[in-house]
């Protein structure tokens, strides 16, 4: 059995793409058809090196990831592009592209959602079944998931404990999805305001996103994990999905892998901009985890309710959120008791850390992009305006669609 890694050795990342029309940038249901592209033969995963794609729940979506923790963040973000750039080479042929961004602008979930019918598929039925997947939240949503490992009980706590305390102000930069059938939503992060309520059918299985302070493996399988399968129990008789990826939370502990997967940040225009965000998301966490504000208690002690109350702030208003919570302010590190989010994202970004920095040249000019000129979705909107023709969106996420294949940020 291979030993778990210690804290902050290596990382996992998985970002999600849909699949587009070339022409229309409409979503098409071809992912099983671009995998058996790529292995020659059916499959659900490609693999290529360190890294592979596979399916999700619905067929216009696809997810590449790395296959193993990797320790250099940097390195990452280039290997990553360029398999964006291959697949991109290969849908072509297909009359197909990937589109970024947390949600498509313009999809029908309710008829345009075809689910993966193939391997596992027994799985999407069940979810569908209980849930109701052909609404936002389920098959319009691009995410990033972010992998840090622990090694025992104790990194678990710290881990968890600065993870909880970052997941509010995530939104604040990553938000990337304000719009939604074609207009604007009302909220910056319309994929999380989403994400908040699509497992509410089954209350344990998402809480407030925002998780309770747990301090060991054996609690968290008591106090999360034991409800979420007991309410579920009576809508999945056969149990298919009590397992711990049922859970739901902002911050998943996979216990199979030893690792805290962060899910609350939107896909970004490329790649450099979703590693930009990790690496930051990296810094901070371990900011926390080492104490350099506040003790580890201290951390573990502030109300779920606080987090809670930020993190919808931030989904509504990113950046622009006011923060006029002084407790969380103070275990953050900042010298004040109120801000906006983006002026404490400023500061932590500032601040001196006490790890070393893990962005690379284009991350960091990424991530001073993003503080300066505003999350994805600020820049989207002001890029729009007041027109919200189908005509203006097909041209502002064919752009988009470009920012992805050439590794650049989205300016106008």
């Amino acid at each position: 059995m291979t030993a778990a890694l210690p804290a902050f050795a290596g990382y996992g990342i998985e970002l999600e793409y849909m699949i587009v029309d070339q022409k229309t940038l409409a979503v098409v249901p071809i992912a099983d058809e671009l995998l058996r592209k790529l292995t020659g033969v059916f499959a659900s995963e490609a693999r290529n090196g360190q890294l592979g794609w596979s399916n999700e729940l619905v067929l216009h979506l696809l997810e590449l990831k790395n296959i193993d923790p990797q320790p250099d963040i940097s390195s990452l973000s280039v290997a990553f592009q360029g398999e964006i750039r291959r697949i991109s080479k290969v849908l072509e042929s297909m009359n197909a592209r990937l589109m970024p961004t947390g949600m498509h602008p313009w999809m029908n979930p309710r008829t345009e959602t075809r689910l993966w019918p193939h391997e596992q598929a027994e799985i999407y039925l069940a979810y569908d079944h209980i849930f109701d997947c052909r609404r936002h939240g389920w098959a319009n949503l691009q995410s990033m998931h972010l992998n840090m490992p622990f090694a025992n009980d104790d990194e678990f706590a710290r881990l968890h404990a600065a993870v909880r305390l970052l997941l509010p102000i995530l939104p604040a930069i990553a938000a990337s999805s304000p719009i939604a059938e074609g207009g604007y939503s009302g909220f910056l992060d319309f994929r999380m305001a989403n994400y908040c309520e699509h497992q509410l059918k089954v209350p344990s299985t998402i809480g407030r996103v925002i998780p309770e302070t747990v301090s060991s493996a054996a609690a968290y399988e008591a106090k999360i994990l034991a409800p979420m399968y007991r309410e579920i129990a009576a809508l999945d008789p056969e149990e298919m999905l009590q397992h711990e990826w049922l859970n739901a939370h902002g911050e998943i502990p996979r216990f199979d892998r030893n690792a805290i997967e962060i899910r609350v940040i939107d896909t970004q225009e490329c790649s450099s901009a979703d590693f930009a965000i990790a690496a930051a998301a990296i810094n901070i966490v371990h900011a926390l985890y080492s104490e350099a504000y506040t003790p580890l208690a201290e951390q573990q002690s502030i109300a779920t309710e606080a987090l809670v109350r930020i993190m919808h702030d931030c989904i509504h208003d990113a950046e622009q959120a006011v923060i006029d919570d002084a407790e969380y302010l103070r275990l953050m590190g900042f010298p004040g008791t109120d801000c906006t989010a983006g002026i404490l994202w400023r500061h932590l970004i500032e601040s001196e850390m006490p790890v070393e920095p893990r962005q690379g040249k284009s991350c960091r000019e990424a991530l001073q992009t993003i503080l300066r000129e505003g999350p994805l979705a600020r820049r989207i909107l002001n890029a729009i305006g007041s027109n919200f023709s189908r005509r203006r969106l097909e041209t502002v996420y064919r752009e988009l669609c470009d920012c992805l294949d050439e590794d650049r940020m989205f300016l106008e």
